[in-house]
């Protein structure tokens, strides 16, 4: 991230009904979510002020709403659906979102399937 200052949300679990097959969709799965905000923290922090800043809280839930809710076939979708949700927030130049599906229907031994990508107002 350039020369922003970063807000982190890892490790953001929400139960997810995505994927292409029909066993996720019937039963769903555990997704996990990181963010990475990039912004100017300053303003805030001179004014002790949350209304200047991201509130994570907040947005831990309307990200949480994102994967509980409408099934979307690929990881890409959803990390794409919480990347616009991030930058709805004014404040936020760049999303830097990664979703991981640990669960994914993968017939070998693995530790973990995710998405990452990047976003920003430009």
């Amino acid at each position: 991230m350039s020369r922003l200052d970063r807000i982190e949300l890892t490790g953001l679990r929400a139960r997810g009904r995505h994927g292409c097959l029909p066993a996720e969709r019937e039963l769903g799965q555990e997704f996990v979510v990181d963010v990475a905000l990039g912004l100017d923290t300053r303003p805030a922090a001179a004014g002790d002020d949350l209304s200047r800043t991201v509130d994570y809280g907040s947005l831990a839930g309307r990200l949480v709403a994102i994967v509980e809710g409408e099934p979307v076939n690929l990881i890409e979708t959803l990390a794409e659906n919480l990347a616009a949700a991030c930058l709805e927030d004014p404040t936020v130049q760049e999303a830097h979102v990664t979703v991981h599906k640990p669960a994914a229907p993968v017939p070998h031994p693995f530790t973990d399937v995710a998405v990452k990508i990047s976003r920003s107002r430009s």
